[in-house]
């Protein structure tokens, strides 16, 4: 391992010293380390509710998964967050059905099979009122607030409406005590020329047409009903044709959020699928929050109140992630990062997609593309979290806490603080920093080293030491978060290692 000799850690606030936009530190050629906090310039406040999962919404055929009598997984939402947001949708969304009642036939569902690991119609299958009866006392239980997916590529207005009448009567809005934070119609619609429209024809405008008559069938039975759009899976031209659209409306849908998926790469087949990749620095990022960002600006100026953006579905790898990358304590330093940089960029909040293996793998056309890894190792894949990215897996009757879940739970002590923008240099070291004034008034500082060999000497003063996210190795499948041994700031950070350091 290399030493850093003659490299130091120097903390101080400026009251005068430049605010960057952004806090992600990229390797640069300088012989000392340095961070300078600017406790005097607030910036973007972080909603206590800013953790949350993803789940397909084919997660709901099972009636003992979202029940208040799960008490396994009850503990484990409560333990990642004690009011995070529950997200259901993702890829089965749009093949589900309204069941209202036992004798209600399945409608015609149409869905071109490519044979590219979308789901097909034979895998549709019917969403009940006893599934959102059994969802909202899993809430209950939890203290989680929903975002609730309604299918639009194979629905029809009236249907769509049936469903978000008891889903609005059951889980209650949020702005009334309930749990819905707001209805989601369609996932990731960009996708939607692979396999459910027209691909030579199919444009955010046609969508803003089916999305508004789905919009507008809902909102004429619940006047209340509040929506996020357009989660997509990263496509920035679509915000300025529905921003557009919606600015042009003279009675608009309720728009509760804009939305967007975020996924490091992939499949799992990609060689470049590494940890080292997935620890680099990724520009997409940046760049993803400056277009959804100016694009909830235009809105806000339009409608003259704040519309928010969230990041409704994302992991490290799509199609069900890797094994090997991430399962493993890579992940957990990657999701910790990736959180609070959005935290950072003013997210109202993020979505990591996770859930059973079964659900995820009917997302897909029915298999998961990380088994085949497995098997070709040797492995059993029934040993293996499913999806191999969950952070909360599923095996026998256990619900396990994965690494990824670890470094949520690191970045989820900046929620509801007030993040403070600081100058960060790590020399050489693959390294970043993040800082936030509590609730307590108490000033956060978050160092994460994910250099794969360097230390990162510091000298840190006034500053002590209240968790520590690390493991064995990057490639582990464990994760340990835990309060130091000693409170005392180490002299360095070592590699593979993030710490979360309050002011004393």
């Amino acid at each position: 391992m290399k030493s850093m000799d003659r490299r130091r850690f120097l903390l101080t606030t400026a009251a005068t010293a430049a605010t960057l936009p952004s806090l992600r530190a990229l390797a640069q050629a300088t012989s000392t380390a340095t961070v300078t906090v600017h406790t005097d310039r607030p910036g973007a406040h972080v909603p206590p509710n800013f953790i949350g999962l993803s789940y397909e919404t084919n997660q709901l055929t099972d009636p003992t998964f979202f029940k208040p009598t799960n008490v396994a997984l009850i503990q484990q939402f409560r333990a990642l967050s004690p009011n995070g947001v529950l997200r259901i949708g993702g890829n089965t969304s749009d093949i589900g059905w309204w069941k209202p009642t036992t004798d209600t036939r399945q409608p015609e569902i149409h869905v071109r099979d490519i044979g590219g690991g979308e789901p097909t119609s034979a895998l549709a299958y019917p969403i009940t009122p006893e599934a959102i009866h059994n969802l909202r006392g899993f809430l209950d239980a939890t203290g989680w607030s929903c975002i609730y997916g309604i299918n639009l590529g194979t629905n029809t207005p009236a249907r769509a409406a049936d469903e978000a009448v008891v889903v609005d009567q059951v889980l209650g809005s949020t702005a009334d005590g309930g749990k819905l934070e707001y209805f989601q119609l369609g996932n990731e619609p960009d996708l939607f020329k692979n396999h459910l429209r027209d691909p030579k024809t199919w444009s955010p405008d046609l969508f803003m047409n089916e999305w508004l008559a789905e919009a507008d069938a809902i909102r004429a039975r619940v006047p209340s009903a509040r929506f996020g759009l357009p989660d997509t899976s990263g496509s920035p031209d679509w915000y300025a044709v529905v921003v557009n659209r919606l600015l042009g409306l003279k009675d608009p849908p309720s728009v509760a959020a804009l939305t967007h998926h975020y996924y490091i790469g992939g499949p799992p087949s990609n060689p470049q699928m590494t940890i080292d990749y997935i620890l680099a620095p990724k520009p997409r990022v940046a760049q993803l929050a400056h277009d959804i960002r100016a694009a909830a600006d235009r809105l806000s100026a339009g409608e003259h109140r704040t519309v928010p953006y969230r990041m409704t579905e994302g992991n490290t790898c799509y199609r069900g992630g890797k094994p090997g990358v991430s399962d493993t304590f890579a992940s957990a330093l990657w999701v910790a990062d990736y959180l609070l940089d959005l935290a950072n960029f003013g997210y109202a909040g993020v979505n990591i997609h996770g859930g059973d293996g079964k659900a995820v793998g009917n997302s897909l056309g029915g298999h998961l593309p990380g088994d085949d890894i497995v098997l070709a190792q040797h492995g059993n894949p029934a040993e293996h979290p499913h999806p191999y990215y969950t952070p909360i897996a599923h095996i026998g009757d256990a619900y396990v806490a994965e690494p990824i879940n670890y470094g949520m739970r690191f970045a989820g002590h900046f929620a509801g603080a007030t993040m403070l923008p600081l100058d960060f240099n790590p020399g050489k070291v693959n390294a970043t920093a993040y800082a936030a004034k509590a609730r307590d008034g108490k000033t956060l500082l978050a160092i994460l080293n994910k250099d794969t060999t360097q230390p990162l000497p510091l000298n840190l003063h006034g500053y002590k030491q209240a968790l520590t996210l690390t493991a064995t190795a990057l490639d582990s499948t464990h994760a340990q978060l835990a309060p130091p041994a000693s409170p005392a700031p180490p002299t360095s950070i070592p590699p593979a290692t993030a710490i979360l350091f309050q002011s004393a």
